[in-house]
């Protein structure tokens, strides 16, 4: 999987002065029983999650978006939203002179915020815009410099003590923070100890993704993707130094799919070390294709950071606002395409081997429609970026058009492309991607629902990639890129196909397997993407959150609850598999990692999601009434039939 929560901006050099510090372990969010092991260090661990990394004058720092101080989930009872926040969210390093932020606290939107005790940053966010601006457009990234930091310490984990019972408990803890004085509102930390009986299925899987956790300079900085006790070292993928592949480099704002800390000779003495972060960005991953999912999961990932702390403050600083806009001009860039869906390879996202995927896959387009939306929330608004926000608005009222009208299928649908006619010419022809009806697969005539439908995997001209993909279809409907009626078809196939989507393990990649010679000559005989294996229609437990998160949205809980609950049974008996093989996932996957940390983190989401439906609404999208308005498409000043985008609000208002 590639998707991660970090931000690489050109190559990267050692250095071993980063520092970032959190008090408090709610890793994702989530309070974690009390457990008799404490966090190691290990320096030579895999992370999947959080760069930021600069170029030639080593501009180096980290945003640690799944912050561990997030009460996000917290038990019934407690204030969401409304927790305390001690945290350190960023050090940027220039050279050999740092400068960093501290946090305080303050009411912002309603909710409890950070404040700045160093207040430079921020002031930077507004003041230092035009700079930024130029920086941003400049090749070599060097110009970024942010004077005037105040040099703290870093944070320090301290040892939880051994627990006797299996519970939660939320304690209240010193408003002190390392050598910070922090000022804090003491009527919001009255908290109650709140006790909250855990299975064993989640005790354990606490306790595994507390493991799973990578220190950097002493201080978490993310996790390893598998802790398998088979490996002799824990998992993730290799990594390089240069972003480069045969002396090509791709656009600035690529994030790395992963990094690893590495303890490096300092200054060539034996004697004394330092800790490095190692990114990659594709040119050492099977096939060298760059994550493309990784800065959209990013932008997400802050946005819902930002909803669940209140930490908005992180989101105004300069090098996160120039982070979201380096990604934002990758793609939104210019380029030969026809179409406001996102052009990639095959292989760029979470499905990352050769799978038939290349073109405008309909995950990468859910996760892009999501990231500029988040973008459009977070962006501080000014003459050096209302073009930037134009353009977002502009890309979103396209994209949401052209996957709604284009993308879905049900019955009537197919029906009507099984009657198409091909080579039309004109700008009023139906049949505008000269579809051939006999794309149709044979298994999709019999397969497909009377009530219900799904957005298709891809659409190319001349080519429908009828084949059901899951994490693409469940994002659709977190973001509102589907119309309310479609969401609700896609629950209703999912529910009305269990068997085939679900069976004894949630939830299948994609439906159905590519099997025989449409294997051989599609995936080039992978060995590890046969027939119902891995990407090949395997079954990966770590979908569950977002399957819950879409449930919930719908008013479909129940749903979400019949898939946890198949799942609770088999996940800690299997050691947390990556993923399950064979049609009905039944059998443990024939290279699946266990201990693998984004099965456990799905798991402990969604029972975590399911305790606190209400609270859902922080990490989902409502339909957006003013892109409704705003709508760039014209069908409806001709003889063609109506956008789709006002069908959609007559829906969502009936």
């Amino acid at each position: 999987m590639s998707s991660s929560s970090c931000i690489g901006i050109h190559s990267m050099k050692p250095c071993c002065r980063i520092l970032v510090g959190c008090k408090n372990r709610s890793f994702f969010g989530f309070s974690s029983p009390k457990l008799n092991d404490s966090i190691t260090e290990n320096s030579s661990r895999s992370v999947t999650r959080g760069r930021f990394g600069g170029s030639n004058s080593q501009i180096v720092g980290y945003v640690c978006v799944t912050d561990q101080n997030r009460r996000a989930f917290n038990e019934s009872g407690s204030n969401w939203g409304q927790s305390r926040v001690f945290r350190r969210n960023f050090l940027g390093i220039t050279g050999n002179k740092f400068s960093g932020s501290s946090s305080s606290f303050r009411r912002r939107r309603r909710v409890l915020v950070v404040r700045n005790v160093a207040s430079d940053f921020r002031n930077h966010s507004t003041s230092s815009s035009s700079s930024v601006e130029a920086s941003v457009n400049e090749k070599s990234f060097e110009s970024i410099y942010i004077q005037g930091g105040l040099n703290v310490k870093p944070l320090v984990i301290k040892k939880i003590e051994p627990g006797s019972n299996d519970v939660i408990k939320k304690e209240e803890e010193s408003s002190s923070v390392g050598d910070l004085n922090v000022d804090v509102d003491s009527s919001n930390l009255n908290e109650t100890k709140v006790e909250k009986e855990v299975s064993a299925s989640e005790k354990e899987g606490w306790k595994l993704l507390w493991d799973s956790v990578v220190t950097y300079c002493g201080n978490p900085v993310g996790t390893v993707a598998a802790n398998d006790p088979a490996d002799n070292q824990p998992l993730n993928y290799d990594q390089s130094w240069e972003k480069t592949v045969d002396c090509h480099s791709p656009g600035q704002g690529l994030m790395p799919a992963s990094f690893k800390v590495r303890t490096m000779p300092l200054d060539g003495s034996d004697e004394k070390f330092e800790e490095v972060l190692d990114p990659d960005f594709g040119e050492s991953a099977i096939g060298r294709v760059a994550p493309v999912d990784s800065g959209l999961w990013w932008i997400i990932l802050l946005r819902a950071y930002g909803k669940i702390t209140g930490d908005y403050a992180l989101q105004e600083r300069v090098d996160v606002q120039t982070g979201i806009r380096l990604i934002l001009n990758l793609c939104l860039a210019d380029g030969f395409d026809m179409f406001p869906t996102l052009l990639v390879t095959d292989g760029s996202c979470m499905i990352d081997r050769r799978m038939g995927i290349h073109g405008h896959p309909l995950e990468i387009q859910a996760l892009f429609y999501s990231a500029l939306r988040s973008s459009r929330e977070m962006l501080i608004v000014n003459e050096n970026t209302k073009n930037l926000v134009a353009a977002v608005n502009n890309r979103l009222s396209a994209l949401s058009f052209h996957i709604r009208e284009y993308y879905w299928v049900d019955m009537k649908k197919i029906n009507e492309i099984y009657r198409y006619n091909t080579e039309e010419y004109s700008t009023d022809a139906i049949n505008k991607f000269n579809i051939y009806p006999d794309q149709i697969p044979s298994w999709l005539v019999d397969w497909i629902p009377e009530e219900g439908g799904y957005l298709i995997g891809n659409l190319q001209p001349a080519h429908m990639d009828f084949r059901f993909f899951t994490l693409g279809n469940l994002w659709s409907i977190v973001s509102s890129l589907g119309t309310q009626k479609q969401n609700e078809g896609i629950l209703n196939l999912i529910e009305n196909k269990w068997d085939d989507l679900v069976a004894q393990m949630p939830l299948k990649i994609c439906y159905p397997a590519m099997e025989h010679e449409e294997w051989r000559i599609v995936t080039g005989a992978d060995p590890k993407n046969t027939p119902w294996s891995y990407h090949n229609g395997g079954s990966w437990p770590t979908l569950l959150w977002q399957f819950t998160l879409a449930c919930i949205k719908m008013g479909r809980p129940e749903l979400a609850r019949k898939a946890v609950d198949l799942a609770e049974n088999r996940l800690a008996a299997d050691q947390w598999p990556e993923y399950y093989d064979t049609r009905s996932g039944r059998f443990i996957g024939k290279q699946a990692r266990l201990r693998q940390t984004w099965t456990i983190a799905g798991f402990l989401a969604s029972k975590m999601l399911l305790e606190n439906p209400e609270k859902a609404a922080l990490l989902f999208w409502d339909e957006d009434y003013e892109l409704l308005e705003t709508c760039v498409c014209t069908l409806n000043k001709t003889n063609r039939r109506k956008c789709s985008r006002f069908a959609s609000k007559s829906q969502n208002m009936a």
